[in-house]
């Protein structure tokens, strides 16, 4: 209600701005869906630690390849996860169970399926994570033992979805508790999702998991140690190689999707891609039953304009100038009468990502005297 003014002065009122404000939505929430040696099957349930893993579904188990995923995800920075339980078995069909019992997640940004290479559940899981807006982390098959076998493997992946997956080679080599602390040879994937989780929260998604910086923690073998060559010839299939080099130890060499669109090449991209569409998706829903003409569509240009610029503050944007890093449109051009009488508003978003710099070029000219 309005102040009554009673004696002449000055009157201060509070007033709503009409901003609603865009958080970025969390991005390094794993989802892990295998057998474990304990918990309720396709029932997901929430964890923030191993020792809670432990507590909720056994810890390690001889011949499960789950719990030391997950101990390795959080040995390697991952900070939140779910696991979904399936039988030991771990046919297709209770694979695809697991993966469906994700509808009760609200939210999870990366999928782990640990050792899992089967064809056909890699592509139900790589559509399902579209549909999510969640990445897949696919783990080489173990019988690609060589990168001959590897370059053979990756070429089966026919699966519709590929932008949004991305396959590791070569399984790696830990300490395993249960075996007097010798090295198990195990599926990289649980490792690689704690290295994401921990360059999201360090330099941002839009920074691609590798590169000397991309330590995998608990790491102390490979199953293939791989040669620049060899590398090379994975690289443009897609294949992330896990490498050791002197200076650094065992790290994370490639950060390629499995795509063959260009535009979704890389990791990051894709990424900050999903990034944005899950935050905005969440941050917007104040529109739904508002007026729907130019006081509505200025706000949403303003709110969609103010989370974009943030992000490109923040170096998610190639640009010297949010001009050339972004556009924000929603107004007449993007929402006609037709949407209108149909209660539709659009908005159409256009970023300019930055890509990886995967080859650096260094051109030695030597100067001879006179």
């Amino acid at each position: 209600m309005p102040q009554k003014f009673t004696h002449p002065g000055v009157y201060v009122e509070e007033v709503p701005s009409g901003v609603h404000s865009i958080t970025g939505v969390a991005m390094s929430t794993t989802a892990f869906v295998g057998p474990t040696s304990r918990g309720q099957i396709n029932v997901p349930a929430s964890i923030a630690s191993f020792t809670g893993f432990a507590q909720q579904f056994g810890g390690l188990a001889p011949g499960l390849e789950t719990g030391y995923a997950v101990q390795q995800f959080f040995l390697n920075g991952g900070t939140s996860a779910w696991v979904v339980p399936v039988a030991a078995t771990a046919t297709a069909a209770q694979l695809g169970a697991g993966i469906a019992a994700l509808d009760a997640v609200d939210l999870f940004n990366l999928l782990v399926l640990p050792g899992v290479t089967d064809p056909a559940v890699l592509a139900a899981a790589s559509d399902y994570c579209r549909k999510r807006r969640a990445f897949l982390i696919v783990d080489a098959p173990a019988g690609a033992q060589t990168p001959t076998q590897m370059q053979q493997a990756v070429q089966g992946f026919s699966f519709q979805s590929k932008s949004y997956a991305a396959v590791y080679y070569p399984w790696i080599k830990i300490a395993d508790p249960l075996n007097n602390g010798q090295l198990r040879i195990t599926p990289p994937g649980g490792t690689i999702a704690g290295l994401i989780a921990r360059t999201d929260a360090t330099r941002g998604v839009w920074k691609a998991p590798a590169g000397v910086e991309a330590v995998l923690k608990g790491v102390q073998g490979l199953g293939y140690n791989l040669g620049d060559g060899e590398n090379g010839n994975l690289n443009p299939l897609g294949v992330n190689c896990l490498r050791t080099f002197p200076a650094t130890g065992f790290v994370a060499w490639g950060a390629r999707t499995l795509g063959d669109d260009p535009e979704w090449k890389y990791i990051p991209v894709r990424r900050l891609a999903s990034f944005i569409e899950a935050s905005l998706y969440r941050g917007t829903k104040w529109v739904v039953f508002e007026p729907n003409g130019e006081p509505l569509w200025a706000q949403l240009r303003l709110n969609v304009g103010a989370f974009l610029n943030n992000l490109w503050r923040q170096g998610a944007f190639q640009g010297p100038t949010p001009q050339d890093a972004y556009f924000v449109q929603c107004d007449r051009g993007t929402t006609t009468q037709v949407d209108i009488n149909n209660g539709m508003a659009n908005l159409m978003i256009g970023i300019a990502p930055l890509r990886p710099a995967e080859f650096i070029i260094l051109r030695l000219q030597v100067k001879t005297a006179g």
